[in-house]
Parts: C-alpha cells; structure tokens; sequence
C-alpha cells in the first residue's frame, strides 16, 4: 500500500466534505411558512439536476439532510424539504404522528405541499428547473410515489420503504414519470398484497416501474436508529447498501 497515495485521497475527501455548502430556504403557500435545506457542492459550476428529499414521520431531520449532502457529493443539488411547517421541525413523536396522519387524511393538501417544494428546488440558482427527481423515506416514500401519480415535472422518483397506498383524490391518468421502489418483504406495513395492489396501479398508470424487495428486511431498514422488532422497524445494513447503490444507478439513468 502507498501510503503517500492515501494520504491524497484522504485530502480529496476532506476537500469534497469543504465544497458541500447547504443553505436554509422558507417558502411558503401564503397561509403557512415550511422551511428545508438545500445541499450542493460548490467545486462544481453551472446547474446541476436538483433533487427533492422527502422526510419521515418525523418532519426533516438530520437523516434528510444527511442525504441531500450525500446526494449534492454525487453532482446533485438536493432539497431536504418540509411539508409540517418551520414552528414543527423537531417536533416530538406525538406531534409528529398527529402531522402525518393529517396529511395521509388529505393527500390533496400533501400534493400540494410537495409540488410547492418541487417548485421551490426549481427556482434555485443552482438547480437546472428541467432536470429534477425526487427520493422519500417512509412517509416521504409516499409523497414522492403521489408525485409519480401527479405526473409532475420529475425525470423519477425513489421510494425507500415506502407507503403504497393509492390516494382516492386522482384521476387515473397515465404518468410519464420513472419509478423506483425500494422494498423491505417484511415490511408490517406494506404487505405482499399491498405490493401487489401497487404494482398493478403502477402498471395501470402506464408508468416505467421497478420494484427491489429485500428479504428478511423490515421497516425504515436505511435508519441505523431503527430498533423496534415487535413494531417492525429495523435497521438492516445491507439492504441500506444495496438501495443506495440502487437509487444512485436510477437517478444516473434518469439523468443520461
């Protein structure tokens, strides 16, 4: 091994890790102010293809904005968004579970706020506004699955371990968007028969699909705080692997 060779690379991280700047952003829909975090590497010039990160229950943390950092070190410009509100980041789990079960009782506003985001990635200086995607985790899997159904202007979307059911406020019109869902088999809360149920509605929507189920993987399997067996929410390494290494070759796809 050459030592002085490792001594580069490791300076070569350290300057990459320098160049991802991230910057807060509020938007807002006139009635209610969100706030999320842009990510991207400054060594790059020109614009680059945003791409939208949708949270968990949670509300956007610091697992959202880990992966707009990750994603702006690819070449992307990411947005960790925020469909709750800025007064509920780092809201407790009550609050948390209240705001999601709001949303998941009105897609129509959960669109709403989404697209509001989408457009908000799409105005940044460093995003080219034609070249966008989406990614969500649980929750966030979800809404970005709802902007596939939306035929917004997204080149795909990734759902990790997400949410498949069908919205009942959508017309079932054909979808030009690309899909990628990323599966735990074990998933209590999405089951064999939910899986199916999708991909027929997937197919139905004429969208271009693919779905990754992983065996012997639970719920929220890409949270290395995920611990709850009797709840079935685990954290399972290399299915975190494996769907990173997924999401990256779509998103790469997406973009050719």
């Amino acid at each position: 091994m050459n030592c002085s060779s490792c001594g580069g690379a490791e300076l070569d991280i350290q300057r990459e890790a320098l160049s991802i700047q991230t910057r807060l952003i509020e938007y807002g829909n006139g009635e209610q102010t969100f706030a999320g975090l842009l990510a991207w590497d400054d060594a790059l010039t020109g614009k680059r293809p945003g791409v939208l990160v949708a949270h968990t229950i949670r509300g956007r943390t610091s697992f959202e904005e880990g992966k707009a950092r990750d994603l702006a070190a690819l070449g992307f410009a990411a947005f960790a968004l925020d469909v709750y509100g800025a007064s509920e980041i780092g809201g407790d789990g009550a609050r948390s579970r209240a705001n999601m079960d709001t949303l998941i009782a009105d897609r129509g506003e959960l669109q709403n706020r989404l697209m509001l985001a989408l457009s908000t990635l799409q105005q940044q200086q460093e995003v080219d506004a034609k070249r966008c995607a989406a990614i969500g985790f649980c929750f966030g899997g979800l809404g970005v699955l709802d902007l596939a159904r939306l035929n917004a202007p997204l080149a795909g979307v990734v759902s990790f371990h997400g949410l498949f059911e069908a919205p009942g406020n959508l017309e079932n019109e054909r979808s030009h968007c690309k899909v990628l869902a990323l599966h735990g088999w074990d998933d209590p809360l999405a089951t064999p028969s939910v899986v199916l149920s999708f991909a027929r509605e997937m197919t139905a929507l004429g969208i271009d699909w693919q779905l990754h189920g992983y065996g012997h993987t639970q719920h929220a399997f890409t949270n290395p705080a995920a611990n709850d067996s009797q709840r079935g929410t685990v954290y399972h390494a290399a299915a975190d692997r494996r769907s990173w290494i997924a999401a990256q070759n779509f998103l790469s796809e997406c973009f050719d």
